[in-house]
């Protein structure tokens, strides 16, 4: 019974050992795979942790990366003008020169005195000053005779107080201001008559120069004064009214001091609150009348309510406060003056046989339209360009004046020069008129410059060049007006 019980109820499982290998090879394929799901589970999770550490520690450099480029990116499209905007440069030989004298180096940071370069047609690069080498300046020979002083211009006479053939013309203007203009003590007081036989050259021309009277103003001391008759080679600027401070000069080669006799001076002309601006940045007059290589001579008795006004003065008469220089480099206050002046008159003046070099005007040719923009940036009034623009249209001005096939318009930030009666007698002339009219000087430059027929031989170097000779650096205050 029991074993007919036992075997009804009983399950029997045949295994062979076949089968037994082949089970256990299952088992362990699947212990296998569990092991390397959980490994790379681990590793993935591994691979979280860090990623999300890394995150976390470099987040803010990730956001900075994607808003720098997108900066950089809108200040490059900015940057460039729209083709559609462009003249057609195939027909216009103003923006190809343009194109081929813009700068490849742009140093405008202070105390930079890398080379600047400009394109020439043909892929290639020329450096847009080429001055000489320091051991070709050491031996570099001066002119002492003036390339000028062989002009029609023979002895330039100033009208001064007891000097004065016009003395009946002027009998009925005032003594403070007349109606034709700023003229005062110090400028003379110039008729439309004597203004008109100031173009007729002679070789003894007699000119309104500035200096009129003792009571003139523009005081200077007698310490100053004959420090400035010392100074054969001048480098020279100015700042009124606080306006800009005072960057040394650069770029100077042994030559600038080997050359005992022809040691160049470096002027700086400024009043009593340029002083008193300069003190509270630090930058104190020493015991030698100097901060490092300038000399500060301080003005007293400035003749100008306006300081740009006041400012042509040591810009346009330099030849008038130094009496016994030969040369003469002036530099607008903005600027920092950064190459030896012996490279630069031989680079600008001799090596061209030129008797002036002035910068170039880099946007405009044309007085009319430089006189737009000066009333387009509040510069000068509607009024008084209009008047100046009435006068030289009257005078017979052409719209587009050229010199030498190069624009005329000059930016007259840089002024290179000889100091030969001809020269003076330029600067005296385009002195009276920013008197007459706007002392923005660049409106009247190109119309003295026609109307002075004898004065061929200047050099009108591009903005390439003036930025291979200075650093710009702007200017740094509004400039305050002088209270009289």
């Amino acid at each position: 019974m029991f074993n007919s019980s036992n075997s009804s109820n009983s399950i029997s499982i045949p295994v062979s050992d076949d089968d037994s290998d082949d089970y256990t090879a299952r088992m362990r394929v699947r212990v296998r795979r569990k092991r390397r799901k959980s490994a790379n589970i681990r590793s993935n999770t591994e691979l979280t942790r860090r990623i999300v550490r890394k995150l976390a520690k470099w987040w803010p450099l990730l956001l900075f990366l994607p808003a720098m480029a997108l900066l950089l990116f809108e200040a490059s499209r900015l940057g460039r003008k729209p083709i559609i905007d462009r003249p057609n440069h195939e027909n216009n030989s103003d923006w190809t020169r343009e194109r081929l004298s813009s700068p490849i180096v742009d140093d405008t940071n202070l105390n930079h005195s890398k080379p600047v370069y400009h394109r020439v047609a043909g892929g290639g690069k020329e450096r847009c000053l080429p001055i000489l080498s320091a051991e070709d300046l050491e031996i570099l020979d001066i002119p002492v005779e003036l390339k000028g002083s062989k002009g029609p211009v023979k002895n330039l006479i100033y009208v001064s107080e007891d000097n004065n053939p016009y003395a009946g013309e002027n009998s009925t203007f005032s003594h403070h201001k007349t109606n034709d203009g700023r003229f005062n003590l110090f400028t003379g007081y110039q008729s439309l008559v004597q203004r008109e036989k100031s173009f007729k050259v002679t070789e003894n021309p007699m000119v309104h120069c500035g200096f009129y009277s003792v009571n003139g103003g523009f005081k200077i001391s007698l310490e100053d004064k004959n420090y400035l008759q010392t100074c054969k080679v001048v480098v020279s600027t100015c700042a009124f009214g606080g306006g800009d401070d005072l960057y040394q000069p650069i770029g100077m080669s042994k030559a600038s001091l080997l050359k005992a006799y022809f040691q160049v001076c470096y002027v700086a002309f400024w009043d009593d609150i340029t002083v008193a601006t300069q003190e509270g940045q630090g930058q104190k007059i020493g015991d030698n009348h100097c901060i490092g290589k300038w000399r500060i001579v301080v003005i007293k008795n400035l003749p100008f309510t306006d300081q740009r006004l006041n400012g042509k003065i040591p810009k346009m008469l330099g030849h008038r406060l130094f009496p016994n220089a030969l040369y003469s480099i002036w530099v607008d206050s903005k600027s920092q003056f950064r190459r030896d002046p012996f490279g630069v008159l031989e680079a600008l003046l001799w090596r061209s046989n030129s008797v002036l070099a002035i910068s170039q005007h880099g946007a405009r040719s044309s007085v009319y339209d430089e006189a737009k923009a000066v009333v387009k940036k509040n510069k000068a009034t509607p009024e008084e360009v209009e008047v100046q623009l009435t006068q030289y249209r009257h005078d017979g001005l052409p719209e587009d004046k050229t010199y030498n096939g190069r624009k005329a318009l000059a930016e007259a930030s840089i002024i290179v020069r000889e100091h030969s009666p001809l020269t003076n007698l330029f600067m005296c002339i385009w002195f009276n008129e920013v008197v007459r009219f706007t002392s923005r000087d660049q409106l009247s430059f190109p119309y003295v410059l026609w109307r002075l027929k004898v004065l061929n031989d200047i050099n009108m170097f591009p903005v390439c060049t003036r930025k291979d000779l200075v650093n710009s650096m702007g200017h740094k205050r509004k400039a305050k007006p002088l209270v009289i």
